[in-house]
């Protein structure tokens, strides 16, 4: 078992494609949490498709002006030139016409992917790129070449976003403010754009394509359910980017499959495992959230039954008054316990101060209700069931009690208590 992950350890392929791919990671989950907490996932897809434009011309440059054969850099600029292209067209469209930022970007990225597509098939005789290996990618290929980029453009990235971590953190989660303090909002969105442009073209000669944008969003989704801070998610981020590598490496070694292929399905299966299990906003911490939920309804119902008994009241009685399920309203009674809204005695249950504050707005509200529909022309068998259907809505009191003109008793006579 343990030769199963030391022997791939072994060889030089694997060597490389774990040194780029969790450069890569790393630098991927970075930059992917702001993209993700900007909501620009779809833009990511939109310049992994136009940098084949990118490619075609940075190669086809390199090739007839210097000789020189996929030439890294040459694409590299070329990429970088396509994505700021691209980013520009949809800004440029998007403020001129009435057609929205969305709409735009499925119009732009496919045009200029097409471009590129066309490019490549025209200068065929120029161009020797593999559109195949380009959009599924080859991370047990990576050559010294590749690594060098990578690196290289990990440290560019992840540079910027030490330096203007404080100002991409102020417009991205209040743009509003960061213009108002004097920040340039969108130089820094121009600036984002260029990070994400790098780091897919970092990235798609290892995963190709169509999966730089998983490993961009992925690993930032799967850190933005476990944690708030966003200096915290990017740690986080850039440790699921990794663990999504390694795991993604041994799998396609194990399986003989796509490498990218294998990276992305280790990295979605993380994505779900931690969805299910996250502490805060995972979907068991969500089932038992809704499993403790005690409807608001009941907890007024039971606080009002307790006054209106005016003295310890037992279970029973209770149940006579509150529509609940048996182990429902057990549930609730222990939560409104917890909460201090009600004391239990040998007698019975009794209200403590804050209960019997949350009760009586319950009842002011149900006696002004009734005054109200009195009013309006309810008949006056109906007042009270009514009532008791509409008592529960919030902040209605005070708007009643104004259209009341302040009336200091119900259509039966009882007093309407003060608010508290």
């Amino acid at each position: 078992m343990l030769d199963a992950f030391l022997a791939p350890l072994q060889e030089t392929y694997f060597q490389k494609a774990l040194i780029g791919g969790s450069i890569v990671a790393v630098v991927a989950g970075v930059v992917g949490c702001l993209v993700v907490l900007r909501r620009m996932a779809f833009l990511g897809d939109a310049l992994s498709h136009a940098m084949i434009a990118g490619v075609a011309g940075g190669y086809l440059v390199m090739k007839m002006f210097f000789g020189l054969e996929a030439h890294a850099p040459g694409m590299l600029l070329g990429s970088l030139i396509a994505a700021i292209a691209t980013v520009a067209l949809i800004s440029f469209v998007s403020r001129v016409s009435r057609i929205k930022e969305d709409t735009t970007i499925g119009i732009m990225y496919t045009g200029i992917f097409a471009l590129g597509v066309v490019a490549v098939s025209i200068f065929r005789h120029y161009i020797h790129i593999d559109l195949m290996h380009f959009i599924m990618g080859d991370i047990l290929g990576v050559a010294d070449t590749d690594l060098w980029v990578s690196a290289f453009t990990a440290a560019i990235v992840l540079t910027i976003i030490i330096l203007f971590f404080r100002h991409f953190q102020i417009a991205t989660f209040d743009p509003v403010m960061a213009a108002s303090i004097g920040l340039p909002v969108l130089l820094l969105d121009y600036l984002l754009t260029i990070c994400v442009s790098l780091v897919v073209v970092s990235a798609v000669s290892m995963v190709g394509v169509i999966l730089v944008v998983g490993l961009l969003i992925t690993p930032a989704a799967t850190a933005y359910l476990l944690s708030d801070r966003l200096d915290r998610m990017m740690v986080l981020a850039g440790i699921f980017g990794v663990t999504s590598v390694i795991g993604g490496l041994y799998l396609c070694v194990w399986l003989d499959s796509a490498g990218g292929g294998a990276v992305m399905l280790f990295c979605t299966l993380q994505f779900l495992v931690v969805l299910a299990v996250a502490p805060k906003y995972g979907l068991l911490a969500r089932w038992l959230r809704l499993k403790r939920l005690v409807p608001q309804q009941v907890v007024e119902d039971v606080l009002t039954t307790i006054l209106r008994h005016g003295k310890a009241t037992s279970l029973p009685v209770i149940r006579t008054y509150v529509e609940s399920g048996q182990g429902g309203l057990r549930k609730a009674l222990k939560r409104m316990i917890q909460d201090g809204l009600i004391a239990e005695e040998v007698e019975g249950y009794v209200l403590t101060a804050e209960g019997r504050k949350e009760a009586d707005k319950v009842l002011r509200a149900h006696r002004l209700w009734e005054a109200y529909l009195e009013r309006i022309g309810t008949p006056k068998e109906e007042l009270h069931t009514t009532a008791h259907q509409l008592e529960h809505i919030g902040d209605a009191a005070e708007y009643l009690d104004e259209r009341l003109g302040k009336t200091k008793k119900d259509p039966h006579g009882q007093v309407i208590p003060e608010p508290r």
